[in-house]
């Protein structure tokens, strides 16, 4: 008796989890077991559903961005109260108002934010553009807030900032003209080119106006499309550069000035008006793809950020702090920045120096003490300060100043348009001078010549290229990582060591608490006291309890009473109490402790540590050629810690460091092949310096608009996924380049032996260019499966 065995049916692997709330994959354990990758973005899914907006996760794309730590963080919106003051004193009837907006990625974010619109008091309605991040609010007068809706956006992942100028994606817009009306340029052409193909005869009586019609749509297609490249070509030649455009204009000038004299002299062999607005349209297309999403990417961010909050002075009066000057007496609100060198003259202060010198603890300084400029009031009260410069002369303002960014020439690029340009030349010319010697036909000559430059076509570089660029962008996309700027590509070749600041970069923006389950274990009075101490705090331990509070859930009902601050100890309300232990509580050891009348009710204990993958992806970076370095304002003994625990050596890591030594290390250890990967202000001068610069933080105003690139979520695997996606990216680049040379032997043999005409010309231009796509698409396939 036979056995029979029954294979057993393919297991599919098991799906990744994934965060409930953008899609993103979760890091560790912890948020395995939560289901979201971070507090920022449980905190917003459960937003969604008691605010009945459940139907967004339907609509959104399968994997967004994560929730920004901004959820969390208090924001000055005095500026909007005062837009909409303005608005509603200028219109006649509905006032509006037009904003920019920050965190949109998909149609239903669109969704959603006008569906937050509605459910405001004296909402009347509301436009969302994606495509430029902007939003045209309009009201009804008395009953509308312009502010609360921006702090409820805030709680849902989107910051509103004033509106910037649409001429940002200009090139963009200009490029969709351009591209409708050479299509239908193109179509005219080829509708009266095909009675031809097909055996019109040049006696037949429409033949003359079917020529003209062709000549007339094949002239504006050059004209609309084909001048472009020409100016673009012109200008990087002023500029002594061999720019892509320069071979797709002289491919154009040479098709199209063949063409008009064969239609002027009646010789049917040189015209290639088809072949001419095809061309025209594909090289575009291409452009635009490659222009559209980097402009995409940079819109996601504000174009224009609000003003520095105004300082008020001693006697009332308010100022910017471009305005300041030594001598005068500020009053710095909580939350807010402290533009110059100053004395204290409150008898105490809590102040963050994270955003000058990375140092993550908060600092207290007495009555008489210099405060340096950035430093922000992370108290509970208002603090007096002497200043003891002017704006002018302060490190802040230096840190914030924008440089003019000087734009990387792809030198490769440029040798492969000289090498191009040399060939095609000189195979142009030494086919003209054999023809001619060997026929004596000024005329057959000429054709031979005029197809040898039709048929070279630069598709491969550029339609592939930036294709290629555009499927890369898109894949990093949907990794978390975006591109703000173009020539990140070109750059990226160069990089041979990374350098990372610390706090913020591969730590956590804020502590970590460790034992969550004694959060956990407060009822809902205790909760409600606890909240009431942290909401409105910038102080860490607060920002981090405020994160896991409102990620699970706290009620609103708040103890009565003042809220009371002891630098250095802690806050409390009515019986409520919350600092260090000893200070209100019996017990002592370590920890911030929650009491109530005296009486322990918690103890949290807090962790700045890395962010969950930092060690593992510095050891695949490392595998990869690349060396690490950290370079941190924080103490040395933290950074060197820090660094053991990533598995990098002691001397790659520096800490005490100023803004100005590390853009001083930079130059000294070779700036020319460094990526900086930095979030604060303080790291500002080390990204002027360093070829490449990528920042994990978008909501402070500052990196984002000098980086390359920006990533978001809480792990640093984005940055391993650029460099793989490059990787693929160049590749696909080589084997479109190598079919490109193989194609260009073969139209230019047949060119030079004179087998060349304008249908067969109008036939291998589309072949080429569906093989090129195809071995693009085919190559970029493996982008979207970076890591996954």
């Amino acid at each position: 008796m036979s056995t029979v065995v029954l294979a057993s049916p393919p297991v599919a692997p098991a799906a990744k989890p994934v965060c409930r709330h953008c899609g993103s994959a979760l890091p560790d354990a912890r948020s395995r077991a939560s289901g979201f990758c971070c507090a920022g973005c449980s905190y917003v899914h459960r937003l969604v559903h008691e605010h009945g907006l459940a139907g967004y996760y339907r609509i959104k794309d399968e994997i967004t961005t994560p929730a920004d730590a901004a959820v969390f963080q208090a924001r000055d919106y005095g500026w909007l109260a005062a837009a909409q003051a303005q608005a509603e004193a200028t219109a006649e009837r509905v006032p509006s108002l037009t904003l920019g907006v920050q965190g949109i990625s998909c149609a239903g974010c669109v969704w959603l934010i006008e569906r937050i619109f509605l459910q405001q008091p004296g909402a009347r309605d509301v436009n969302v553009n994606a495509q430029y991040g902007t939003m045209r609010l309009r009201w009804v007068r008395g009953e509308f807030s312009a502010e609360a809706f921006a702090r409820k956006l805030q709680a849902f992942g989107y910051l509103a900032g004033p509106a910037g100028e649409v001429t940002a994606d200009g090139e963009t817009r200009g490029l969709v003209k351009r591209i409708g009306l050479c299509a239908a340029f193109a179509m005219n052409v080829m509708l009266f080119s095909l009675p031809v193909y097909f055996g019109m005869e040049s006696t037949y009586e429409w033949a003359g106006l079917f020529a003209l019609l062709n000549a007339a749509f094949g002239t504006l297609s050059f004209l609309v499309g084909g001048t472009y490249f020409l100016g673009r070509a012109v200008r990087a030649l002023r500029e002594r550069a061999m720019h892509i455009d320069l071979p797709i204009a002289i491919g154009i000038v040479g098709a199209y000035a063949g063409s008009l004299y064969g239609w002027l002299a009646a010789e049917e062999h040189f015209v290639y008006f088809d072949f001419v607005s095809t061309f025209i349209l594909l090289m575009l297309v291409g452009r635009w793809a490659q222009v559209a999403a980097v402009e995409r990417n940079r819109r996601r961010l504000l174009s224009r950020q609000p003003q520095m909050q105004r300082l008020r002075l001693a006697d009332g009066t308010t100022l910017p702090p471009e305005q300041v000057v030594a001598g005068q007496t500020l009053c710095v609100v909580v939350g807010q920045t402290l533009p110059v060198e100053s004395r204290l003259e409150s008898p105490e202060a809590t102040v963050s120096l994270a955003s000058i010198n990375g140092e993550a603890e908060p600092r207290i300084f007495r009555l008489g003490q210099r405060v340096p400029a950035g430093a922000v009031n992370i108290g509970r009260t208002e603090v007096t300060f002497r200043t003891q410069q002017a704006w002018g002369d302060s490190l802040l303002a230096r840190l914030m100043e924008t440089q003019e960014r000087v734009g990387e020439r792809h030198l490769l690029l440029e040798r492969i348009v000289r090498g191009y340009l040399v060939g095609i030349l000189a195979i142009a010319l030494l086919s003209g001078v054999g023809w001619w010697l060997a026929s004596g036909d000024a005329l057959r000559t000429w054709a031979v010549v005029t197809a040898v430059l039709v048929v070279s076509c630069p598709c491969a570089v550029a339609l592939a290229f930036p294709l290629t660029d555009e499927i890369a962008t898109v894949a990093l996309r949907r990794r978390g990582v975006f591109v703000r700027e173009s020539d990140l590509w070109t750059k990226l070749a160069r990089v041979r060591k990374l350098v990372f600041d610390k706090t913020g970069t591969l730590t956590l923006e804020t502590p970590v608490l460790r034992n969550p389950e004694s959060l956990d274990a407060l009822d809902a009075t205790a909760r409600s006291a606890l909240l009431a101490m942290v909401r409105d705090n910038p102080h860490p331990v607060s920002q981090c309890l405020l994160e896991n509070l409102l990620a699970t859930g706290a009620g609103d009902d708040s103890p009565d009473g003042e809220l009371r601050e002891s630098p250095g100890d802690g806050v409390e309300i009515g019986p409520w109490s919350l600092g260090r232990a000893g200070w209100r509580n019996a017990t002592g050891g370590d920890g911030t402790v929650l009491a109530c009348a005296g009486v322990e009710r918690a103890r949290f204990h807090f962790l700045d540590t890395a962010r969950p993958d930092a060690r593992s992806e510095l050891a695949m970076l490392a595998q990869r050629g690349f060396a690490t370095y950290i370079l941190s304002g924080d103490r040395a003994t933290k950074v060197t810690k820090l660094a053991g625990e990533l598995g990098l050596p002691p001397d790659r890591a520096r800490g005490d460091l100023s803004p100005q030594a590390k853009a001083d290390w930079l130059e000294r250890e070779g700036a020319g092949d460094a990526l900086m990967l930095g979030d604060g202000v303080n790291d500002s001068l080390a990204f002027d310096r360093a070829l490449c610069r990528g920042t994990p933080v978008i909501h402070r105003g500052v990196l984002e608009r000098k980086a390359d690139f920006y990533y978001l979520g809480r792990g640093i695997g984005g940055i391993r996924a650029l460099f793989e996606v490059n990787a693929i990216r160049r590749r696909t680049q080589v084997a479109v380049l190598v079919f490109s040379v193989a194609y260009n032997l073969l139209a230019v043999g047949l060119a030079v032996a004179g087998r060349m005409n304008p249908l067969v010309a109008a036939a291998l231009m589309p072949i080429n260019s569906l093989l090129t796509l195809a071995i693009v698409v085919g190559g970029m396939r493996r982008a979207d499966r970076v890591g996954s």
